[in-house]
């Protein structure tokens, strides 16, 4: 085909998240019921966080951050989800697409980046307490934060240098209800080997390597931490596994989507679902539910509000 004869893609036909109208209808429910509930909640544990004086340690400052990178992430796809639902034709905008999968890995290399630096504040809790409150301060907690921002901009930009040269020429439809480099990249008008392999070690081998790395990290922490005295030995723990979940809810969907080849396969479409719109929505709230002391704050916090307003 010769250049002259490219025809310039302005939009991409984005196929239904599901195979039928019902189960489509269903999931976007599920959606919808999901951000009446636990949107408010992870905006209500920032808000606990950042106004009550026992949540103070760095631990909670960076599940703040959590919490707050998750609302970000889990608004880049769905709006554009619900509106197709009701659209006969569901497309997106070159423009749009582009600025969906920066800010899809953006957002995503941001929180892969501080889960890392949250491995870091309990490393130095668990192997150096006597020295953590000179250690891990104020200054070294923002700037931790800071790195998982840059970090997350370096690898999200680093791919979109690569992609938005590529010309495309059509077909232009994915078979997907987002766009994300994996789709993309096969739609392109010219050789993409080289590209898939970039792709391939960006986003696919970095990311195992961090979640082999995290595992080891957290399986070594309690060793250390069955190990020591018992005194703190249960909180240590807990704190530990839940770290892990988490680490397995943001990795494992993460690992099977650029792990394997640029192509379809079965479970693409469902894994996309939750790794992109449930689990974010879902990573603050197991955190909560399995620490007392944000709980308690939480109802110290709503004990105070509701007065005021029967008064």
């Amino acid at each position: 085909m010769e250049h002259a004869n490219y025809t310039t893609v302005n939009e991409f036909v984005l196929q239904a998240l599901a195979w039928n109208w019902e189960l489509q209808l269903f999931l976007t429910a599920l959606l919808l019921i999901l951000y009446a509930i636990i949107l408010p909640g992870n905006i209500l544990i920032i808000v606990t966080i950042r106004t009550d004086v026992h949540l103070e340690s760095p631990m909670f400052f960076f599940l703040a951050n959590l919490a707050f990178m998750d609302i970000c992430y889990s608004t880049v796809t769905p709006p554009n989800m619900m509106a197709n639902l009701f659209r006969e034709q569901k497309t997106i905008s070159y423009l749009g697409c582009m600025a969906q999968m920066f800010f899809i890995h953006f957002l995503g290399g941001a929180e892969f980046f501080l889960l890392i630096a949250m491995a870091v504040d309990r490393y130095v809790a668990i192997c150096h307490p006597l020295r953590y409150a000179t250690l891990v301060t104020k200054a070294v907690c923002w700037s931790l934060v800071l790195c998982a921002w840059v970090g997350g901009f370096v690898h999200s930009i680093s791919q979109m240098v690569l992609i938005t040269p590529l010309p495309f020429c059509g077909p232009n439809e994915l078979d997907n209800f987002f766009c994300d480099v994996t789709q993309i990249v096969r739609l392109a008008c010219t050789e993409t080997d080289s590209l898939e392999y970039a792709m391939f070690i960006n986003s696919g081998l970095v990311t195992t390597a961090c979640f082999f790395l995290l595992l080891l990290s957290y399986g070594a922490l309690l060793i250390k931490v069955k190990m020591g005295s018992n005194q703190g030995k249960s909180k240590a723990t807990s704190t530990c596994i839940t770290h892990v979940i988490i680490i397995f809810i943001m990795f494992c969907p993460a690992i099977y989507v650029y792990c394997h080849p640029f192509r379809d396969f079965p479970f693409d479409k469902l894994v996309g679902f939750f790794h992109t719109v449930v689990f974010p929505l879902m990573n603050p709230m197991i955190y909560t539910l399995r620490n007392k002391e944000v709980k308690v704050a939480m109802l110290r916090m709503l004990r105070k509000y509701i007065p005021r307003r029967n008064e």
